[in-house]
């Protein structure tokens, strides 16, 4: 099959290697669509991790394919009555599935609370192991057990269903926000992620959803995707959201991008009992974020972080899809095959268009 393999820094190589076989409790994904994450694009241009002559690593954990091929343990369960409440086989070759990357150890206080994506010991697709930029990927027997393999809707594209998994990791930081209906949102960043969190808070009530950026082009595609959407420049942002709030300003303030500045800066962007969250995470060699503690304090704000999401939020992700609530084809802006896999990342870190997409199969 063809994959691509990360051998050090910027040296993404697509190979013909052999395909993965399947133990008794695993299941092989014949792989249909895969996004790029800025995970995808920090590994490309870093390395995959500290340590030397690291074995090659196939990217990937956006992904979304057909099952072909369950063990031989799955299929005795399965023969043995093991079914979904819909009366149905649990897997079965051909069920069109998505694949949340995220596994814990399975016995620490976070993974038995269902906060399986903060373990100390988490294991991801495409990060630790093998993922999904490969005509087929195996599903080890611990994602299978802890539900990561989800079925979905025939009205769901591949493409959709692989960008659930960022849609979840969102939708984690839209339930940390505890938005109300009427309240204003600011989201800082037009990228991708920042136009989901834009759409979450529109489909939460907000009566405002504010997105910043410095980025001029990313501006004007978030007003083609939803002209409802208030797009603030760089320059004088405090003004503009104090301008647009009555002075209040913003109930929940999202980072979605990856600036400390932006981090200090949203602290003063906040209304009283605000809610801000830091959704991008910050390079290892960023400058100290100064924060002035005298704002939260006196301001009552509430200020928090998220990453990851569980397997609860990863299906609830599924389901805004499923159902229509959430729109997420009009954040594709390239779709290619894995040949273009390494020039697209290189196009990706450069910050061209939103969502990339590389499609497996025929249409490929």
């Amino acid at each position: 099959m063809l994959a691509a393999r990360l051998h050090g820094k910027r040296d993404l190589r697509v190979e013909d290697v052999p395909r993965p076989s399947v133990g008794p409790d695993e299941v092989l994904l014949r792989v249909r669509s895969a996004s790029i994450c800025g995970t995808d694009i920090r590994m490309f241009e870093n390395g995959r991790g500290k340590g030397p002559n690291l074995p090659p690593l196939i990217l990937g954990h956006e992904m979304s394919g057909q099952i072909a091929a369950v063990g031989s343990g799955l299929q005795a369960a399965m023969n043995r009555g093991f079914e979904t409440s819909k009366g149905g086989s649990v897997f079965r070759e051909g069920m069109r599935v998505a694949v949340a990357p995220n596994t814990g150890c399975g016995v620490c206080d976070l993974c038995v609370s269902g906060n399986t994506h903060l373990c100390r010991y988490y294991t991801a697709l495409g990060i630790h192991i093998d993922g999904g930029f490969a005509e087929y990927a195996r599903i080890p027997a611990g994602f299978v057990r802890q539900g990561n393999v989800v079925e979905i809707a025939e009205a769901v594209s591949f493409e959709e269903a692989a960008l659930a998994e960022p849609l979840s990791c969102v939708y984690s930081a839209f339930e940390r926000s505890g938005l109300r209906p009427g309240e204003a949102v600011l989201v800082i960043g037009a990228g991708p992620i920042g136009l989901m969190h834009a759409k979450l808070a529109r489909l939460g009530g907000a009566s405002k959803v504010m997105v910043n950026d410095l980025d001029q082009a990313r501006l004007s595609q978030c007003r083609r995707i939803d002209a409802s959407f208030i797009t603030l420049g760089g320059q004088n942002l405090k003004e503009q959201v104090h301008d647009l709030t009555r002075g209040r300003g913003a109930d929940v303030c999202i980072v979605a991008c990856a600036s400390p500045a932006a981090q200090e800066e949203s602290i003063e962007l906040a209304a009283v009992n605000g809610r801000v969250i830091f959704f991008g995470g910050l390079p290892a060699d960023s400058p100290p974020v100064r924060i002035d503690s005298n704002r939260i304090h006196y301001r009552q704000l509430t200020v928090t972080g998220t990453t990851r999401a569980s397997i609860a939020q990863y299906r609830k992700a599924l389901e805004l899809v499923a159902n229509r609530l959430i729109e997420l084809k009009d954040l594709i802006s390239t779709v290619c095959s894995i040949r273009q896999c390494p020039q697209a990342i290189e196009n990706a870190a450069k910050g061209t268009g939103l969502k990339t997409v590389i499609r497996f199969g025929d249409d490929a």
